[in-house]
């Protein structure tokens, strides 16, 4: 059916739905001014992500509707099959997540978004950027998946550049947003073209069916996989994230985060499971090696930032590692036959992108409440601030524990399902397996410990002990929309936590594995493996924990209440100054020292004498900075080299118009000589 028939059935209303509210945003936007607009546009991009999250829900579940094929104005010629939408089960889960994101970060947009990011610009390329996002994994070819692709990259680079008149590092992070995205576009536009030209048709159901194979799918492979883990931050081709990320609206970068970094991962799994299934074992081994470093990388990058919003984009960087560790070793597992350990990671791997959406939702949109209160993001010039702000501190508090992994949330069960499935594979008959499992362990091991070190800082630091400059001291808790809308986040990682076996058989569906069932309604039983998580044992053990340290702690600030003193020193516990805390950058020094070579760390100490004795110290400066090194030796001398190449084409074009005839000629032969071979 084309996208003006009547639809059938819940996915194909869903989809009409989705187009509908998208274009009803735009025209809020344009028609509507002020407060008005950001309710209107908002409450509309809020509606179409509702619509995204049912129908990918009932695509999930196995509803299969006829899909929204896409009129085009000129005849398609072959190979190119129809342009339809028709998501899949895969498909529909990964509509559904951008759903659910997409309204969070809508909402809580209403009460935020001010400035460049509240004009009609700004709410219509947020609804194009939604829409877009949430019609990726919908589209079932290759012509309407790039055409979506475009809609959410160009969407996005225009809200990007909101602050570009005001703030000169937005300008910036839009030329590295802008060049990467389009890159990942490039590489995607070559690595489908082979796949049709192979295939002799553009729709994921004449590509699956010619079950292409050879030198032409480890090309499609090595351009598509390219393509895919640029939009998904992954290493090498992560350094978007902490440019785009503190520069975008905060509402905006919880999207693109939780959500538009997913389609990336999407991609991978269509390319693995559906369009390139069975391909050789090295594809797999790229893929662990890819993610396994970037999910290291990621997490030592985050773990010794000062600033909130690029702690959170490394984060990024760190999950989607892990995210793609999963794939890849569920892929490498089914090439050597063990098929049930394998479907539990293909599952931990959904349930770490699940996961990953729900928790940095609510950690970006906290980041913004913090940046909207205080106008800082600077770990060093926060604190004191859950006494002010205890909605944002709580929400906040809730994505931290996810983050680090701990229970009862849903990064827990994603990350514990990833280890169950490391330590469950059956290395003895091969060596391939006993060298990459134990390596790709140990590596998994580290970044959930950094983890927990990085969140506790980003909590620690920035909500605890007392304010370090007036801008936080003087911070107010956010609005009804914006609270809301953290408040829901919160609401979700805490309930994946909690129900995981429901979520889990849902995910098995996905990515056709068994062996993953529900227990005791909520629980996760992974019969593959013969484990059971069961969440209200693990729920009452956290409490044993935790309401005995809370009743302690009550009774004894009852009987020893704070007092004010007026002690210069702090020898004895009491603590007049916050210079007198750690800060982000002293939490972290320690990490720095072993890792100096890989952060390319930089220390400053400045000390000025007192002008009666050199040797009395009366003032002390310290100041760390740490880069990130492949894009300092990598992408920077790239960008000076193609600097000097456009000098050098800049003499080329001297106004002789005999030159340019001259060079008109030789493209003209050049061509000639080409079709002639």
């Amino acid at each position: 059916m084309t996208v003006l028939a009547a639809a059938t059935n819940l996915v194909d209303a869903g989809l009409l739905a989705q187009l509908l509210l998208g274009a009803l945003a735009v025209v809020a936007a344009v028609l509507t001014r002020g407060r008005l607009r950001n309710l209107l546009a908002g409450s509309m991009i809020v509606a179409a992500g509702i619509a995204a999250a049912v129908t990918g829900s009932a695509a999930l579940l196995g509803e299969v509707g006829t899909g929204l094929q896409i009129p085009v104005a000129i005849p398609l010629a072959e190979p190119l099959d129809p342009l339809l939408l028709a998501p899949d089960q895969l498909g529909g889960l990964f509509m559904a997540l951008a759903g659910v994101v997409v309204a969070l970060a809508a909402l809580f947009g209403i009460g935020y978004a001010h400035g460049p990011a509240a004009s009609r610009t700004g709410w219509t390329a947020f609804a194009v950027f939604a829409v877009g996002m949430q019609l990726v994994p919908a589209a079932a070819d290759a012509v309407t998946f790039l055409l979506m692709w475009e809609l959410m990259a160009g969407g996005s680079t225009v809200l990007l550049l909101a602050d570009h008149a005001s703030r000169e590092p937005v300008r910036r992070a839009t030329i590295w947003y802008a060049v990467m995205t389009h890159l990942s576009f490039l590489f995607l536009l070559a690595g489908f073209g082979v796949l049709i030209a192979a295939a002799g048709g553009t729709s994921w159901a004449t590509m699956t069916g010619a079950s292409v194979a050879g030198p032409a799918a480890t090309l499609a492979f090595v351009l598509l996989v390219a393509g895919f883990a640029t939009k998904a931050g992954l290493v090498p081709v992560h350094v978007w994230l902490p440019q785009a990320h503190p520069e975008a609206p905060s509402h905006m970068s919880a999207a693109m985060s939780a959500a538009m970094v997913k389609m990336g991962i999407y991609g991978i799994l269509l390319l693995t499971l559906r369009l390139l299934p069975g391909g050789p074992r090295w594809w797999s081994i790229l893929l662990v090696a890819i993610g396994a470093g970037s999910a290291l990388y990621g997490i030592l990058q985050a773990s010794v930032q000062a600033d909130l919003k690029k702690l959170l984009a490394y984060s990024t960087t760190e999950n989607i590692g892990l995210i793609t560790t999963a794939i890849g070793v569920g892929l490498l597992l089914r090439s050597s036959g063990q098929n049930a350990v394998a479907d539990v990671a293909l599952v931990a791997a959904l349930l770490l992108a699940v996961s990953h959406a729900a928790f940095k939702s609510v950690l970006f949109l906290g980041a913004g409440s913090v940046l909207h209160a205080t106008g800082e993001r600077d770990l060093d010039l926060l604190g004191g601030l859950a006494a002010r702000m205890p909605w944002t501190s709580v929400t906040f508090g809730v994505g931290a524990l996810g983050a680090a992994a701990l229970p009862v949330t849903s990064g827990f069960v994603a990350e514990w399902a990833l280890l169950q499935s490391l330590i469950h594979v059956d290395a003895r008959a091969d060596r391939l397996l006993a060298i990459v499992i134990p390596i790709t362990m140990g590596i998994v091991a580290l970044t959930v410990g950094l983890g927990l070190l990085t969140f506790v800082k980003a909590y620690g630091i920035g909500f605890l002990a007392r304010p370090r400059t007036p801008a936080a001291a003087e911070a107010h808790e956010a609005g009804p929309a914006m609270r809301t809308a953290m408040v829901l986040g919160a609401v979700l990682v805490v309930g994946l936590g909690l129900v995981p076996g429901p979520l889990s058989q849902a995910l098995a569906r996905a990515v056709s594995a068994g062996g993953v069932s529900s227990t005791g309604g909520a629980g996760l039983l992974l019969g593959a493996v013969d484990v059971v998580l069961n969440p209200v044992a693990l729920t009452l053990l956290t409490l044993a924990i935790l309401v005995p340290l809370v009743v302690v702690n009550a009774v004894l600030a009852r009987r020893h209440p704070r007092r004010d003193v007026d002690l210069a020193w702090g020898c004895g516990g009491e603590r007049t100054s916050p210079r007198m805390e750690y800060n982000a950058t002293s939490y972290s020094e320690p990490l720095v020292r072993v890792f100096r070579s890989s952060l390319q760390a930089t220390q400053l100490v400045d000390v000025v004498r007192h002008d009666a004795s050199p040797l009395l110290v009366e003032q002390m400066t310290f100041t760390q900075e740490t880069g990130d090194v492949i894009e300092d030796r990598l992408y920077l001398p790239a960008t000076r080299w193609a600097g000097r190449l456009g000098d050098l084409a800049r003499t080329i074009q001297n106004g002789s118009i005999h030159r340019y005839v001259g060079f008109s000629f030789a493209a003209l032969v050049l061509v000639l000589v080409l079709v002639a071979l």
